[in-house]
């Protein structure tokens, strides 16, 4: 018999062995050792690469479970008679080409996804003074009394370890109905509380069990980006509304269109641009959708901040025809991490989702469910939260003072009034200028973050100024105020080289 592998140097048994296999195997696949050919015998091979029988057996025995070898007592080994790729004459890399099967086609929906452009994920490496909305400090997170929660909710006593119920935790659900009644005057069952891997689950269910490929939805325009794309990632068809101080400007809602299924707005703090939308605003939303026969999305996604007064109650307090979806998240005021949120249901929808829910990924982790439900009963989470709203005041306050002190004459701060991010409104710059100013504050230690990619349609008449979407919720007030000053030396330079 012919050399069939090169004789190994010094080997430890297990390491020939692993080497014998993967050589045995490699053969197999490229046609060197045929299918239904005599396998050398373990004795022999043994001989020839100068290592025990015990290893050369433990391989073929190895190969004989994964389907390579046939195998029977008496008998001596034959290579399985599977359809591999044989050799062919050609190089290696040319034989691989020529037999490569074409790719699987995606679906509709997957091309949809792969083609879908989002925002780009923030550097690896963050800027000195980060001004990345969504992020908050690491250092308010209420680290003791989370884990006292955790502990409760570990030792409680399990009978058996299953899968839990996908609507999730019956006492999150219970602890949520009390908390959104006092907190976003929301009156609801417990029942009609789902909980989910964050608002942008519940925002992604929501598309997908309520458009078909061909309807259409409105959507504030600037908007949620990654709502934006979820929508239309079903093939339904985007209709742009566009967003003024007040919010959404419901005098521009889609009117006659049957194929109009959804709106998503953002009420209580408009995202980006902050309007607080108004109760004639309001109304006018509710009476289009009972006229189109459309559900509205409300994403809440940071209304428990407001500033000078309290919180102005959710839309879906309102609404007395059970049209509006509520959507709330944890991320803002404990961590994006936590990756927990809820949907507030209409009844008609709750057995539809619980479905959808068990099919996405059966249920949210259950001991963060508890730990969160033991949180919020003590009454830490209250707690926590308007001791946050006092911080991200103060926070706030040190944006704003930053801006009039170190920015060019005519820049504005605005959407102030709520929430954890600003817009900064450059008037003697346009929307092209936006990514040179960031390019300019990254290389200087400043993230700031261009307000164009949030735009569906830019607005022509009367174009808008240049403007900077600016989180302050991660950063001290004298990290605030530092890196506003460095952030303005870079828009008074792109402002002289662009003049």
């Amino acid at each position: 018999m012919g050399q069939l592998f090169p004789q190994p140097t010094a080997p430890r048994a297990s390491g020939a062995g692993r080497r014998i296999y993967g050589l045995l195997r490699a053969q197999i696949a490229d046609g060197t050792l045929p299918g239904g050919a005599r396998a050398p015998s373990t004795r022999a091979l043994a001989a020839e690469l100068g290592v025990s029988r015990t290893t050369v057996t433990a391989a073929y025995e190895q190969l004989a479970a994964e389907g390579f070898l046939v195998t029977a007592p008496g008998r001596a080994a034959r290579i399985a008679g599977h359809r591999g790729p044989q050799r062919s004459g050609l190089p290696p890399a040319a034989a691989a080409a020529a037999t490569q099967p074409s790719a699987p086609a995606l679906s509709a929906y997957g091309r949809r996804v792969r083609d879908a452009v989002l925002s780009a994920l923030p550097p690896s490496a963050p800027a000195r003074y980060d001004f990345l909305y969504g992020a908050v400090a690491g250092r308010d997170f209420p680290a003791l009394a989370w884990r006292r929660a955790w502990q409760a909710g570990l030792l409680r006593p399990q009978p058996a370890l299953y899968y839990a119920p996908p609507e999730g935790d019956p006492a999150l659900r219970r602890a949520l109905q009390g908390y959104l009644r006092r907190a976003r005057g929301i009156t609801c069952d417990a029942q009609q509380i789902l909980i989910v891997h964050g608002s942008q689950q519940a925002i992604d269910l929501c598309a997908r069990l309520l458009l078909d490929a061909g309807d259409a939805f409105a959507f504030e325009d600037p908007g949620y980006l990654m709502a934006r794309r979820s929508c239309e990632a079903t093939g339904a068809r985007l209709h742009p509304v566009p967003v003024d101080a007040l919010g959404l400007d419901t005098a521009h809602l889609p009117e006659g269109d049957p194929r109009v299924r959804l709106a998503y707005v953002t009420p209580s703090h408009q995202f980006p641009l902050g309007g607080v939308l108004p109760i004639g605003r309001r109304m006018e939303l509710l009476a289009w959708a009972r006229r189109c026969g459309a559900w509205i999305l409300e994403d809440d996604y940071d209304g428990e901040f407001r500033y000078g007064q309290r919180p102005i109650d959710a839309l879906q307090s309102i609404d007395t025809e059970g049209r509006v979806i509520y959507a709330g998240t944890f991320s803002k005021a404990l961590s994006p991490q936590i990756r927990l949120g809820y949907l507030v249901l209409p009844p008609a929808l709750v057995p539809v989702f619980r479905q959808a829910k068990r099919l996405a990924d059966r249920h949210a982790p259950v001991l963060e469910q508890q730990a969160l439900a033991a949180f919020i009963d003590s009454g830490q989470y209250e707690r926590h939260v308007r001791r946050m709203r006092r911080t991200h005041e103060r926070r706030r306050a040190a944006l704003e003072e930053a801006v009039a002190r170190h920015l060019p004459a005519g820049a504005q701060i605005a959407g102030t009034a709520a929430g954890l991010h600003a817009v900064l409104w450059l008037p003697f710059l346009w929307p092209r200028h936006e990514a040179l100013v960031a390019d300019a504050a990254r290389s200087e230690g400043v993230g700031v973050y261009p307000l164009s990619p949030l735009f569906a349609r830019e607005p022509t008449q009367p174009p808008r100024p240049a403007g900077l979407i600016l989180g302050y919720a991660s950063l001290s007030p004298e990290e605030i105020a530092q890196g506003v000053e460095i952030l303005g030396r870079c828009v008074a330079a792109v402002a002289r080289q662009q003049g």
